[in-house]
């Protein structure tokens, strides 16, 4: 009770107490909020809208007889709303209340005796707001500014021009011949089978006739490998001469 000062609005909030209880409760509470108005509210009644809201600067639970009523979150969220602005809540309760009562925002949490716990609201309202006094310009900077400032051309000497990360070997076009590798090797040196024609082009040579390695190039392209030189042709007879019909629409 030594919480209370003179003209404090207080909130008692009881459960299942006796008249004469309460009443005894009042008048003790009275005595120390001299000048100030006491309020009763049944724990399983209060609401949000029951009163209005930062109207206490103090709240006394549980403090008549049975001493029955439990603190849950939404009973603990309602008084704090309930309460001003570093208003303070005097509860008795046997259970361990302290993580409840930070959880649902109550700072400076203490626990006076067995079962008493004195919490105290925020000096502030939640949702409260207040303007920043940064000079005459704020020192933060946007990313618009930034961006602007590159495309008007500022900041030069913090920029790297691509073209300088290449020299004259990276600017000249690779020679085709130089591309040419075989497919079973994936190198610039033909396979010991060769029947694609590198193993001549390498040595100089022009390969007149292509020659299967395999036998079956013939078939037709299920039987051909990926380096065959008739891959894409139809199939023909062993031995016979392949030509194209370049006007056909094979």
């Amino acid at each position: 009770m030594n919480h209370i000062k003179a003209g404090d609005n207080v909130l008692v909030i009881w459960k299942g107490s006796d008249q004469n209880d309460l009443s005894n409760l009042v008048n003790e509470v009275k005595s120390f909020a001299i000048n100030g108005s006491v309020v009763l509210e049944n724990s399983e009644m209060i609401t949000e809208s029951s009163r209005t809201q930062s109207s206490f600067e103090a709240v006394l639970s549980n403090w008549a007889p049975p001493h029955s009523i439990s603190h849950t979150d939404s009973l603990l969220a309602i008084i704090i709303k309930l309460l001003k602005p570093s208003g303070q809540l005097i509860l008795k309760d046997n259970a361990d209340l302290t993580s409840a009562l930070k959880l649902n925002g109550f700072v400076n949490v203490n626990k006076e005796s067995e079962n008493v716990y004195v919490a105290e609201k925020t000096k502030f309202e939640v949702g409260s707001k207040a303007s920043l006094k940064l000079g005459s310009k704020p020192a933060v900077w946007k990313l618009d500014d930034t961006v602007e400032s590159a495309w008007n051309g500022a900041n030069d000497d913090d920029t790297i021009d691509p073209n300088q990360l290449l020299d004259e070997d990276d600017l000249k076009k690779p020679d085709k011949q130089s591309l040419r590798v075989c497919a079973t090797t994936g190198k610039r040196k033909a396979c010991a089978d060769c029947s694609c024609g590198l193993a001549e082009e390498l040595r100089g040579e022009t390969k007149e006739t292509p020659k299967s390695s395999c036998g079956s190039c013939y078939l037709g392209d299920a039987f051909r490998c990926a380096t065959c030189p008739y891959l894409g042709m139809p199939a023909f007879k062993p031995g016979e001469k392949v030509m194209l019909d370049l006007k056909s629409d094979i």
